[in-house]
């Protein structure tokens, strides 16, 4: 009997692994391909005007800080080499010191070399008589007090230049530290700015106009802070000359109120004086231009200002921001006066002439000049009242 054929369909068999693998490695292919690409088609956002505006701030910050630093280490190394300068004058005159103490003693050995040394009994019996030998032998004795105390000067001379030598070579050691901490902060300086103006230099037209414009919102801001200071001293001011009305009104127009009217006064004027001559001098440096480590006259950074317009006062103050505000009277900004200085940033490397009305004169930065600006324009650390 013939077999039957069999009516089952044969299994078509299915090959999953070889394509799999290929889809896999396609798939991979295709997701490196579009990294890449997006990668290349959205580099890295660009920093925002606002966020350039706030690193070059930052920067000239810094530089600010960097140039007190600076002014600080030239101040300390001129100091030192004063102090150096003595001290090798002084070494000098102690070297002739010695060195003539030092011939005293060759003439005693000298002399004592040619006349040798005879013993006093035989001294005694040479002598024409008794007395020509006690003369001769209180002579003697004369010269050996005078060697001896050419010794002692010579020892001491020779401890004294030793010792003069000695802070000598430790002050110029002192000095060479210093040079070198100015050499530092010069750098320091000259790094921030460079990378201020490179940040500066990379902005399109459209940028430099928008950061102009950021700029004047600021400053718009900051007036708007100064008028509200000026009103709220306006106000406090016409208080206080309201209760000083009443008070003399009611103490009455005696002898006594005029006297202590007129000492008051006195050293209001005093001082009010001082200041009007701070400002006087401040505004004759207004346009002139803001250069690090500048004390005058023609250009000036902001503590070289401050120094030079208490100097025209006849008042003496350090020459660092970080000297300044130790200066004088700690005043609260709304009891601020003509002529105090007002300090900024909390490392204190900012410094201004406050001028009232929420205003100051001030040398501001790098490629600006001397000015008047709102106090408010920066944070204020404090301020103080110099004399």
């Amino acid at each position: 009997m013939p077999a039957l054929a069999s009516h089952r369909k044969p299994r078509t068999r299915v090959r999953t692994t070889t394509p799999a693998v290929g889809l896999t490695t396609a798939a991979l292919a295709s997701v490196t391909l579009l990294s890449t690409q997006s990668a290349m088609a959205a580099p890295a956002p660009k920093a925002g005007i606002e966020d350039v505006q706030k690193q070059v701030d930052d920067l000239y910050r810094q530089a600010g800080t960097a140039t007190q630093q600076y002014n600080q280490a030239k101040e300390a190394a001129a100091t030192q080499r004063t102090k150096v300068d003595a001290l090798l004058d002084d070494v000098a005159k102690r070297a002739d010191q010695l060195n003539e103490a030092r011939r005293t003693l060759g003439t005693y050995a000298a002399a004592q070399y040619r006349s040798g040394t005879i013993a006093p009994s035989a001294t005694f019996f040479l002598a024409d008589d008794p007395q020509s030998y006690f003369d001769q032998n209180q002579l003697m004795n004369r010269m050996t007090s005078r060697q001896q105390k050419a010794i002692t000067d010579f020892r001491t001379q020779q401890t004294k230049a030793a010792k003069k030598r000695a802070e000598a070579v430790q002050s110029l050691e002192t000095l060479t530290t210093t040079q070198t901490t100015l050499r530092t902060s010069k750098q320091d300086v000259q790094k921030k700015l460079g990378e201020a103006r490179a940040l500066l230099s990379k902005l399109t037209v459209e940028e430099k106009a928008r950061l102009a414009e950021l700029e004047r919102k600021k400053e718009a801001e900051a007036r708007r802070k100064a008028e509200e200071l000026a009103k709220q001293q306006a106000a406090a001011k016409a208080e206080a000359d309201r209760k000083a009305a009443e008070a003399a009104k009611e103490a009455g127009s005696g002898t006594g109120t005029g006297t202590g009217t007129g000492t008051s006064t006195g050293s209001g004027s005093s001082a009010t004086t001082k200041a009007e001559k701070v400002l006087a001098f401040a505004r004759a440096q207004i346009g002139k231009p803001y250069v690090w480590g500048a004390t005058g006259p023609s250009s000036y950074d902001c503590s070289g200002l401050t120094q030079a317009a208490w100097k025209a006062a006849g008042v003496d103050i350090p020459r660092t921001t970080w000297d300044q505000v130790k200066t004088g009277t700690r005043v609260a900004t709304a009891d601020l006066r003509p002529g105090d200085l007002v300090f900024f940033y909390d490392d204190i490397s900012h410094v201004g002439i406050y001028k009232g009305d929420g205003m100051m004169i001030h040398a501001p930065k790098p490629g600006a000049n001397v000015r008047e600006e709102s106090i408010y324009y920066m944070p204020i650390y404090g301020s103080v009242r110099p004399a």
